[in-house]
């Protein structure tokens, strides 16, 4: 079926402003054109103000697509392939993945301090320990490559400086052979630690405040949010197509039984 003019030109404007087009966004255009209108007003709110550069906006969607919490495919496919398309290397949107997979960590983040607080509770902690020699060494190592420490981390560290230990090399590997500047670093952090489907706040704050330190502006910070926002659309891009077909097969089926009958009540039957 062809489009309608009012059809057309929202799909020109939205392949002019981001730049791709799937199947996915045909389905909506044609279930609900002016929806995907209103969607493409909100979404390219970044891509008209510009404080990031394209292909850091490209980085930003990988972050949020590509998350554990999240892991949309299709999107992240779309936004790896824009990337390339804007100039970024393989290697660039490799170290953009192995920042992303420090989300894990958050289980810790968040578990560790309520097992101290039952401990406390129990009576069977009564206050953090000195650190050892070792602590000490772990902890100057992860200042050194990640460039800051916080005290979320001084009961991780406490209780088990293995696995500290083992995270700050992991944590570390894209700061000690990337490319990326540290602000995009912090960035891609911020990114999915706002994003709907993690909202990770403590995280959140600490990355703001990092990305500061390194020279970001309120409306770089601002544009990663806002294209962060945008993942709610991700309901529609995954259901609208099924949508689709499930609304055409409904037709088909009622065809069918619309001819059965009418070959059932003609004369001679």
């Amino acid at each position: 079926m062809s489009l309608t003019t009012r059809q057309q030109e929202i799909k020109d404007e939205f392949i002019r402003v981001r730049g791709a087009w799937s199947d996915s966004w045909e389905s909506i255009l044609r279930l609900d054109p002016e929806f995907l209108a209103s969607y493409l007003a909100f979404s390219a709110v970044p891509w008209r103000k510009n404080h990031l550069d394209d292909k850091i906006k490209e980085f930003i969607y990988i972050a949020v697509d590509a998350n554990a919490t999240h892991m949309y495919l299709p999107g992240a496919r779309q936004h790896i392939r824009a990337a390339l398309a804007l100039g970024a290397t393989p290697q660039e949107i490799m170290e953009v993945l192995e920042l992303s997979a420090t989300l894990g960590i958050h289980a810790m983040n968040i578990g560790v301090p309520i097992l101290v607080e039952v401990l406390e509770e129990k009576g069977l902690r009564t206050g953090p320990a000195p650190l050892s020699d070792y602590q000490e060494e772990v902890k100057a190592e992860f200042t050194r490559t990640r460039g800051y420490w916080h005290s979320f981390w001084d009961e991780m560290l406490e209780l088990d400086p293995e696995l500290f230990a083992a995270y700050t090399d992991f944590s570390a590997h894209p700061w000690r052979h990337g490319t990326l500047e540290p602000k995009v670093k912090e960035f891609i952090y911020i990114a999915f630690d706002t994003a709907a489907t993690h909202l990770y706040v403590k995280g959140l704050k600490l990355h703001i405040e990092n990305a500061v330190g390194y020279g970001a502006t309120a409306q770089e910070i601002l544009e990663v949010m806002e294209i962060a926002s945008v993942l709610g659309i991700h309901a529609v891009t995954a259901a609208a197509p099924i949508l689709a077909e499930e609304a055409a097969s409904a037709d088909r089926a009622a065809g069918a039984d619309v001819a059965g009958a009418d070959v059932a009540s003609a004369p001679g039957r």
